[in-house]
């Protein structure tokens, strides 16, 4: 009785799979094959741009044009470039939070320039993706060297602080200038004190 059904089913599975087989056929024939490709391709285009514009992180706005940073960096040429975070004395940090704070300002210069300057970016990690830790007095050294680093076109980040440790909330705990050609960015850091 088993093999009797079994026998019964065979030929029913086996018009099933030709009528499968004769539409899959159909389906692949040369004039179907270049507007599918068309479709594909302007589809996974419109997901490409859908994923840049639905990431939106705020904006940042340089005192400077985009124009004037990119002549500045790309004039680079071969130069090696680099970042350069500036960290506040005065507020007296301990080294955990002076590391976190500098990883907070590489990590969100980063994510700006993923949005902003891809092309910077990519230069950068070719160097080797270079970070200098240097000292400054207090916020109003700080807030001068960011004006200075945007005037000549650098790109700039700074911490502000969420206040749960060791600072106030709102502090401004770290400078990122750069990353940018080595003579631009040592022209605004060069004199500040390693830390």
């Amino acid at each position: 009785m088993f093999f009797s059904n079994l026998k019964s089913n065979q030929p029913r599975n086996q018009q099933q799979q030709k009528q499968n087989g004769e539409w899959l056929a159909g389906s692949f024939k040369p004039e179907n094959f270049i507007p599918g490709l068309v479709v594909g391709f302007i589809f996974g285009l419109l997901l490409d741009l859908s994923k840049r514009h639905g990431n939106h992180l705020p904006k940042k706005s340089f005192s400077s044009s985009k124009h004037q940073q990119q002549l500045s960096v790309s004039s680079s040429g071969g130069q090696e470039l680099k970042m350069v975070l500036v960290v506040r004395q005065d507020l007296k940090m301990k080294s955990g939070k002076i590391a976190s704070q500098c990883a907070h300002a590489a990590t969100g210069m980063y994510a700006e320039l993923m949005q902003s300057d891809r092309s910077l970016l990519r230069r950068w990690e070719q160097c080797g993706q270079p970070k200098i830790v240097v000292t400054c007095r207090n916020q109003q050294e700080m807030n001068k060297l960011k004006e200075t680093a945007e005037s000549i076109g650098l790109p700039t980040f700074v911490v502000a602080d969420a206040g749960r440790t060791q600072v106030l909330a709102g502090s401004k705990t770290v400078l990122a200038v750069g990353p940018g050609p080595k003579s631009s960015v040592d022209s605004v850091t060069g004199r500040l004190a390693l830390l």
